[in-house]
């Protein structure tokens, strides 16, 4: 059987692109159970309610929900379960560091991908946004739409 290669997206967490300013990212590999891989390849998990904290000096995952393998038998795995991320310890010492200062900052899983056939997280170190925040940036984001629209006009000629 052939190796995968390259990089393949299973799931996306774009709310929480809204929701947080993204200070720095991190890739972290997940502990797995046959069945749980078998899910993913099919591409059926979500991130939608999911969060990483600090349990015992290691990053746990809470929250990832990863479908059943529909061809599981009693062999299974919980869809919810709290799943281990394998970070270098330098990397966890450094991302605790950051977190324990109390300046609000969190862990959330940015996306879940396969990396040379591997299961890998994305996790982003992240400051939540307040709403005049996120009204701010929608705002700057229509802005700039409207001025590419106008530019596109203005270049094919036709100006109002």
């Amino acid at each position: 059987m052939s190796r995968e290669t390259g990089r393949r997206t299973i799931a996306s967490n774009k709310k929480a692109r809204h929701d947080y300013a993204i200070l720095r990212t991190y890739e972290a590999g997940i502990v797995l159970a046959g069945t749980e891989v078998k899910s993913l390849r099919e591409g059926r998990a979500s991130l939608v309610d999911a969060f990483a904290q600090e349990h015992n000096g290691e990053i746990m995952l809470y929250g990832l929900h990863i479908a059943e393998y529909g061809y599981g038998s009693w062999t299974n795995h919980a869809p919810r379960r709290t799943r281990k991320l394998l970070l270098h310890k330098s990397e966890i010492v450094k991302i605790l560091g950051q977190l324990r200062d109390g300046n609000g900052l969190t862990l959330v899983p940015l996306s879940m991908y396969f990396s040379e056939g591997w299961a890998k997280v994305e996790l982003g170190l992240a400051r939540g946004l307040r709403s005049y925040d996120k009204r701010q940036v929608l705002a700057e984001r229509d802005a700039k739409k409207e001025i590419a629209r106008e530019m596109g006009r203005r270049l094919k000629g036709r100006t109002r």
